[in-house]
């Protein structure tokens, strides 16, 4: 269990991080790039500001989350903080935790301010046209919103290992985009070779490899579930998605695990 003041400091420590400021940065980022694509289009104006708000969520959340990982758990090892925080009397991994909860929290945090301003903005942008295919802001957005927070607790978990293993706080940077890159990347990869063979030479061999990512890495591409939403159907929702999603929290909590591990055996100079 993680004690409370752990969550606590975490907390402070990310708002003294600029945390606020980055969460504004994301907040009219995401507003222009719906306002500015919903103007692409001039019969499906709502679809595509969803689509694309979406899409520009996938992307800010990520680096936010990271930024967070590096100042609260990097800079703890990087400036050499440990030397007052370890002295407590209080195990390491309830640091570890603490520190993990408040990106988590933080970030969820950030997810649910970043969801709502897209809903606004998107019913803003549908009241100048009546759609055939209306988007779905309903329980479809909240289970797509919900999807992309279980990404973003994976993407947390890979984060913080990456914190206590690396022994430079921009390798979590280049490892967690690395990893979101190829998670998020090899199902559709696989699909396609399925589908239509005649992409690449030899399409079932290189199949066969790409598809051995799968037995490592989690599919973080099936989680994106828009399509419900954009399209307002609940059929679009993969048939396998409690399989999904019971896979990517065990995940998750085997890289916490393996990070406490790897803080308890890490030795400091």
């Amino acid at each position: 269990m993680t004690h409370p003041s752990d969550f606590l400091v975490g907390v402070r420590l990310a708002l003294r991080a600029r945390y606020l400021c980055l969460s504004g940065c994301s907040l009219l980022v995401l507003a222009l790039s719906v306002l500015l694509a919903a103007q692409f289009s001039g019969r499906q104006p709502g679809t595509v500001a969803l689509d694309v708000g979406l899409s520009v969520m996938r992307l800010l959340l990520p680096l936010v989350l990271v930024l967070m990982t590096q100042e609260l758990v990097s800079r703890e090892f990087d400036r050499r903080y440990f030397l007052n925080t370890l002295s407590y009397p209080h195990p390491r991994h309830s640091l570890l935790l603490g520190r993990f909860f408040a990106i988590a929290v933080l970030t969820l945090g950030l997810l649910m301010v970043l969801a709502g301003a897209l809903a606004l903005l998107v019913h803003l942008v549908g009241q100048g046209y009546a759609q055939s295919t209306p988007v779905a802001l309903g329980h479809q957005y909240l289970v797509t919103v919900g999807f992309i927070g279980l990404d973003l607790l994976v993407l947390t978990a890979i984060a913080t290992l990456l914190a206590v293993v690396a022994s430079t706080p921009s390798f979590v940077l280049i490892g967690t985009f690395g990893f979101m890159l190829i998670a998020r990347s090899f199902g559709a990869i696989v699909e396609l070779l399925s589908r239509n063979a005649a992409v690449v030479g030899d399409a079932e061999t290189y199949r066969s490899s790409v598809g051995l990512v799968g037995y490592l890495l989690p599919d973080l591409g099936a989680l994106d579930v828009r399509m419900i939403a954009l399209y307002g159907r609940m059929d679009l929702l993969p048939p396998d998605w409690p399989w999904l999603v019971l896979s990517n929290i065990a995940y998750t909590i085997g890289l916490l695990g393996l990070a406490v591990w790897a803080l308890q055996r890490k030795r400091f100079a």
